[in-house]
């Protein structure tokens, strides 16, 4: 197959989304409110190449924050932290912030305050983001999870939260839960969904408490990049805690145990232990790999003008699984089908995509079925070969956390040296790949040649929609 496809002309009603009609709001009826959360990547804010996350955040409804109200952040080391003073000591800081996260303390708790400032019982909490956005949507949520959120108005308690949420020591968890049962308002993340979370933050990277794993987290979706392949973008995979693991900790309703002499319990541990506490219900969980590198997969790499480009595929697999799981988030009409989506296909029923097989053509295609395609036939965007000083990280010795086939995590110091990135829990679990990967690996013609996915695949993925 070509790259030779017409496009498709895509018609939207100005008019109908200008005056904020009801035919042009999906879905027409709501009955609670959503909170909408969106948190952008390392240095994306609105420019002329938009991220995924500020493409999906221009399609929301935002003139009524009764129905629903909706918060956007740019980028870590796009804006300056209030307590850095000077002019020069705040671009340095801005440009340190953007390479290794030193304030992520700083962007979890303004968006925490944003939430203890303004939920309301019954509100659907929803919350988005890109690259280390991601990460901190999903430190977020574990704030909450861990410590609960605070009554509005606390703010001189929010520093408190944050230092015993980070905490990872036994007696940590015990204040934790001490303090949430005292003092927070105990809710639930209805869908947390991010594209190509990276894990590195700070100068000696670790893992903050639930952000691998979290029961608070009703719907949790996750767009990978299967291409990208610099140390310094690993990135941070959805788990679940081992059965054996679960056994530690204790039943619902009581408090986590108490310090144990002679044993130090690992985070996995007491993240299980506190996950018993919590709750029973497991979360909804869909990781998908799509191909592409990492801006490939969380947008940022073609300018707005330039209608076909990889990241419009995972964007539009995001807001179908907003419809799929019901959150009751309103969109723009008239906005999705700029985004190559047909409203039609989406409510007041979530129809099935049509199969993909050898007689599907541009010709006979539905309007979206052809936007998947030109969109996967567009060219990756490799930042290790657009700008080689990356490399530089390649070989340094880095230290690497991973994920064993049991759920035990490893630890490993190597250079990395641009190799591919690992796909978890294959023969375990298996893992699902985006439809459109498979139609670019069939692909004749394209840029850079015929397109082979980076990661070693032990086993064939399950394909979805």
């Amino acid at each position: 197959m070509s790259q030779s496809t017409s496009a498709t002309k895509v018609s939207i009603d100005r008019t109908s989304y200008l005056t904020g009609s009801l035919e042009d709001i999906i879905p027409p009826t709501h009955s609670d409110r959503t909170l909408v959360l969106c948190f952008d990547g390392t240095g994306d804010q609105f420019n002329s190449d938009n991220s995924n996350v500020v493409n999906f955040f221009s399609t929301l409804k935002k003139d009524d924050p009764k129905e629903q109200l909706v918060y956007y952040q740019s980028g870590i080391g796009t804006y300056a932290i209030p307590e850095v003073a000077s002019p020069i000591t705040a671009k340095i800081t801005k440009v340190i912030d953007s390479m290794i996260g030193i304030h992520l303390n700083a962007h979890v708790m303004s968006r925490y305050e944003f939430l203890m400032q303004n939920y309301k019982a019954g509100d659907k909490i929803c919350i988005f983001g890109f690259s280390r956005g991601a990460y901190t949507a999903r430190a977020l949520a574990g704030m909450i999870h861990k410590v609960g959120l605070l009554p509005r108005a606390n703010y001189q308690q929010v520093p408190f939260a944050y230092k015993m949420y980070s905490r990872d020591d036994e007696k940590g968890w015990k204040q934790s839960a001490a303090f949430k049962k005292a003092f927070s308002i105990d809710v639930d993340i209805y869908f947390l969904g991010v594209w190509d979370t990276v894990g590195s933050v700070g100068v000696f990277p670790r893992r903050l408490p639930f952000t691998t794993s979290n029961v608070h987290v009703k719907h949790f979706r996750h767009a990978l990049a299967l291409d990208e392949h610099r140390v310094r973008f690993m990135p941070a995979i959805w788990h679940r805690t081992s059965s054996a693991q679960h056994k530690l900790g204790l039943q619902r309703g009581e408090m986590p145990r108490s310090l144990t002499m002679g044993h130090v319990k690992s985070l996995g541990e007491l993240e299980s232990e506190y996950d018993q506490v919590q709750t029973d219900t497991p979360t909804d969980v869909e990781e998908v790999w799509f191909a592409g590198c990492h801006c490939d997969v969380g947008g940022g790499a073609v300018a707005n003008e330039v209608q076909h480009n990889l990241a419009r595929i995972p964007l539009r697999w995001m807001i179908r699984q907003c419809f799929l799981v019901d959150t009751g988030i309103i969109f723009h009409r008239e906005l999705l089908k700029y985004l190559g989506i047909d409203p039609a296909s989406l409510h007041p029923v979530v129809h099935p995509r049509p199969t993909m097989g050898a007689s599907m053509k541009p010709l006979y295609a539905t309007t979206e079925e052809e936007e998947d395609i030109l969109d996967a036939l567009c060219p990756m965007y490799d930042e290790l070969k657009i700008a080689p000083g990356w490399w530089i990280l390649e070989l340094i010795p880095t230290k690497l956390r991973y994920q064993k086939g049991d759920n035990t995590w490893a630890k490993a110091i190597t250079m990395n040296r641009g190799r591919p990135r690992r796909i978890p829990r294959q023969y375990q679990e298996g893992f699902k790949v985006h439809r459109t990967v498979k139609l670019r690996m069939e692909a004749e013609g394209l840029e850079g040649g015929k397109y082979v996915p980076r990661p070693r695949w032990s086993v064939q993925p399950t394909w979805v929609d």
